[in-house]
């Protein structure tokens, strides 16, 4: 389907106008038709960063839904609460959230799809109900949406900072500050394409992670980490870059582990968000896994 657009005044970038005129489609699903070469503008294939005069022809060809190939699977999970619009769960360590890289079978996704009767499908066949996501190995809370209206809506509050999300990490070593806020540019690490490293400004995103010692032990420090951005593994990007990686990270922590892990110590804990229906302000809690407090026990404060 080709939608024509008109624009009636000047705009920065090509994609942000465009955001305005089809605010049914997410950011992702918009640069997904940029780089499909779907948008033309004045009869020419078309840039996200061009800017747009009053009286340009835009045209989008917006591809057709596909319905879900991910299979429903069988697999428990644990969903702390649901309505008819959303659900949110408590993601296990060792899960993959959606299907990608060789991952089909045994996703997040296949499990929604079992346990839950509706999705949202403005991701598309691999990520349907998916808002957000965490890192394989991280555990913890996300949401998920089970209506295309009650996706925007929560896209929205992360892409407008009023959700909130708190993470608990153990760190390698002492941090120096018992709190503080690391402001950097996160990209694709230029020796090695697979991580994420602290870039220049213009190489990669801006990523801001504030931080705050919970307890401090030999060696280790327990601390909470606010996202007010979300890049790529910011967390743990971040952590490596204070020189105190998560404890357990087989991509950016040390590589000799005191303890047996299967992934980091890094625990998605709380998350707060606004009801895409009722606007009523919603928290939830998710305790640390047992893995994580049978570490902690080990430990000895100071």
């Amino acid at each position: 389907m080709v939608k024509t657009f008109t624009s009636q005044q000047d705009c920065n970038r090509l994609d942000i106008y465009l955001s305005g005129q089809m605010p049914e489609l997410t950011r992702s699903a918009i640069k997904k038709i940029f780089d499909n070469g779907g948008v033309k503008q004045g009869g020419r294939a078309a840039k996200a960063s061009q800017p747009v005069k009053c009286g340009d022809v835009i045209e989008v060809d917006i591809p057709p839904a596909h319905e879900y190939f991910a299979k429903p699977e069988n697999i428990p999970i644990d969903i702390i609460w649901q309505d008819e619009h959303l659900a949110v769960i408590n993601k296990p360590q060792g899960m993959t959230v959606h299907m990608g890289n060789g991952n089909y079978e045994g996703t997040l996704v296949n499990a929604l799809l079992y346990n839950l009767d509706n999705l949202s499908g403005i991701n598309g066949v691999i990520r349907p109900g998916i808002v957000h996501r965490i890192d394989k190995d991280t555990s913890g809370l996300l949401v998920v949406a089970k209506n295309d209206a009650a996706h925007l809506n929560l896209s929205k509050q992360i892409e407008n900072k009023t959700c909130f999300r708190q993470y608990i990490a153990l760190l390698e070593g002492n941090l120096k500050d018992d709190s503080g806020t690391v402001t950097t540019y996160i990209g694709r690490d230029p020796r090695d394409r697979v991580k994420m490293a602290v870039v220049p400004e213009g190489k990669g995103k801006l990523a801001i992670t504030e931080y705050e010692v919970q307890s401090r032990y030999e060696g280790y420090t327990l601390c909470r980490f606010n996202l007010k951005t979300g890049r790529t593994h910011q967390i743990r990007v971040h952590a490596r870059y204070l020189g105190h990686p998560v404890v357990g990270d087989p991509v950016y922590g040390i590589k000799k582990q005191k303890f047996s892990l299967n992934g980091q110590l890094l625990h998605a804990w709380r998350l707060e968000f606004d009801h895409p229906v009722t606007g009523e302000r919603m928290s939830f809690e998710a305790p640390l896994p047992d893995y994580f407090l049978s570490v902690l026990k080990k430990l000895h404060k100071i």
